[in-house]
């Protein structure tokens, strides 16, 4: 069956119906164009990190210090080309393990220098406790981005 131009992987949507999942879900998530959407979206913050750190290079640099990476301009090399690297690679599913991992893992890194929870009290723990967790979330994602490219039918990388 063919929905918005997708072609179903073989064996996924009777699977899917065994657990109760509706036919016309399995169809609508499993398409080229939602799992772009998927891809984009996961990816799109560090795009645009990635280029406001080339647009605006100053401020990128500061953002390295004020976390205590020194030397700063390098940090902020290393963290762009990660950013937009890391996002190609997830958004156009080229060596999407690469990407993700990279993403994956500075994320992680970058949770633990920038969002340092137990160091604040009061209101400002709480808005840094839900950051570091936001951005475990975002760390976790990337394992299904990897998860999803691999299954049987899609592009491998």
């Amino acid at each position: 069956m063919r929905m918005l131009g997708g072609v179903t992987v073989p064996g996924l949507a009777a699977e899917a119906r065994r657990d109760g999942t509706p036919a016309v879900v399995v169809e609508l998530l499993d398409n080229p164009l939602t799992l772009l959407a998927g891809r984009v979206c996961v990816a799109l913050p560090f795009l645009v990190a990635g280029i406001m750190k080339l647009l605006f290079w100053q401020p990128g640099v500061a953002e390295m210090a004020a976390v205590g990476l020194h030397p700063a301009g390098v940090f902020n090399i290393a963290a762009l080309v990660t950013e937009l690297g890391g996002s190609a690679s997830v958004i156009l599913a080229r060596k999407t393990w690469l990407g993700a991992g990279a993403l994956g893992v500075f994320t992680v890194m970058t949770t633990f220098l920038a969002h340092r929870f137990w160091d604040f009290a009061g209101p400002a723990r709480v808005m840094q406790m839900n950051s570091f967790l936001e951005h475990a979330t975002i760390s976790a994602s990337f394992i299904f981005v990897v998860v999803v490219g691999l299954r049987p039918g899609r592009l491998r990388s």
